[in-house]
């Protein structure tokens, strides 16, 4: 069986020794004290459940089930707060995967950030958990940031109307990237939002359906094709997300089998579904099954209409990035095989050198890094230091004693 991946979470390499750190302090001209925080913060990322020197220096964070109401409409997350003291907000996004905020690995990743002194909010997105991927999920991550930021910060008196409080940062991966740089382009949450860190995210839906059908990607427009191998996990995954937007009840359910069949098991023989289908579920597997690049416009413009509606409400191309005020932290690896790299650097590209900023690894594989050396030890460590300063530069949201936990 082929090898499936997880989105769920974040997972980091341990970095290296305190010359890898010391050269970089060198030539970033950083803080001292962040820069040796920020190796503490990446190793107790790395270290997940383990042992860390940030576990023995600081106070275990906690985890309780908030229930939030914004405009009338009700949610839940998990709120992750640090056992010494709060310096910053954050709402942070799982990918698509079917234990969502619940998967080990994100948790592990939340409370990391927690010990780094983060308020974290995890919103419970049904979507995500069901490996679909929805454009209203932006409305989610913006109640999020807004009930977040909406705590009273230091130093303004209790009298301070709702909804005026600290900015907030928000973290994502894999394909919640698209919703949540949209959360940040929202009327309503965008000015709240401080920094959007995107690991293994996208920006032209178009060129990530080319990478994982044709397995090519472009650096630029008009550059030559790259080739690499895809994983076939996000192609599925994407079948998975579209199938609800079929019209034919026959087609939905056998365009829902094939994708399943596939996630169990990537070489699983699927030729007797696609068989069945009408020619609506045939158009949806022809772009699927089609390895030429210059047919994916063509194949695309023959889907149905709700699926393309949807892929168009996704794309990051089509957002006004002038509605986004956050600094966007973009983080990927030259080996992703889901989501080609060269998609951050187009998001990064379009937002300018002014907001966006990119940080590319060798070996990250999506979101689980690998063993690397030093360079990307040292990209890595200024990840956690550029998060650790927007921290620093952020007022801090003082949360009430008493908050509405859901058993």
């Amino acid at each position: 069986m082929a090898k499936q991946r997880s989105n769920g979470g974040v997972r980091f390499a341990l970095l290296a020794p305190l010359a890898a750190l010391a050269l970089g302090l060198l030539l970033a001209g950083c803080s001292p004290s962040r820069g040796f925080e920020a190796m503490r913060v990446a190793n107790d990322i790395a270290a997940a459940g383990g042992p860390s020197a940030l576990k023995d220096s600081r106070p275990p964070p906690s985890r309780r089930l908030l229930a939030y109401e914004v405009d009338g409409r009700a949610s839940t997350g998990d709120l992750y707060l640090p056992g010494d003291r709060v310096e910053a907000g954050l709402v942070l996004v799982p990918g698509a995967a079917v234990n969502g905020k619940d998967d080990p690995t994100f948790v592990a990743f939340a409370e990391s950030l927690a010990r780094a002194r983060f308020a974290v909010l995890v919103p419970e997105i049904p979507n995500l958990r069901e490996l679909k991927v929805r454009s209203t999920d932006a409305r989610k991550i913006a109640d999020a940031v807004r009930h977040l930021a909406g705590f009273t910060p230091v130093g303004q008196g209790a009298g301070q109307e709702a909804g005026e409080g600290a900015p907030v940062g928000i973290a994502a991966v894999s394909y919640a990237v698209g919703p949540a740089v949209m959360a940040a382009a929202t009327p309503d949450a965008g000015p709240k939002v401080r920094f959007v860190a995107a690991v293994g995210g996208y920006y032209d839906l178009e060129a990530v359906i080319t990478f994982f059908t044709a397995g090519v990607f472009r650096r630029a427009p008009g550059e030559p094709w790259q080739t690499a191998t895809p994983n076939a996990y996000g192609k599925w995954v994407f079948l998975r997300s579209n199938s609800d937007f079929i019209s034919l009840p026959r087609d939905r359910r056998l365009l829902l089998e094939i994708a399943e069949r596939k996630l169990r098991d990537l070489d699983a023989e699927i030729s007797d579904l696609a068989a069945d289908l009408s020619p609506e579920g045939r158009a949806v597997y022809a772009l699927l099954d089609n390895r030429d690049p210059a047919e994916v416009p063509r194949l695309i413009g023959g889907l149905p209409p709700r699926v393309r509606a949807e892929i168009e409400a996704l794309d990051l191309k089509n957002l006004d990035l002038d509605r986004v005020s956050a600094r966007i932290l973009l983080v990927h690896g030259r080996d992703d095989r889901i989501i080609p790299y060269s998609e951050s650097l187009a998001l990064a590209e379009a937002a300018g050198e002014a907001q966006a900023e990119l940080f590319l690894v060798d070996n990250l594989a999506h979101v689980d890094l690998g063993p690397g050396g030093l360079d990307d030890q040292l990209t890595l460590w200024r990840v956690v230091y550029r998060l650790l300063e927007e921290r620093d530069g952020a007022p801090a949201p003082v949360l009430p004693e008493a908050l509405a936990a859901v058993d």
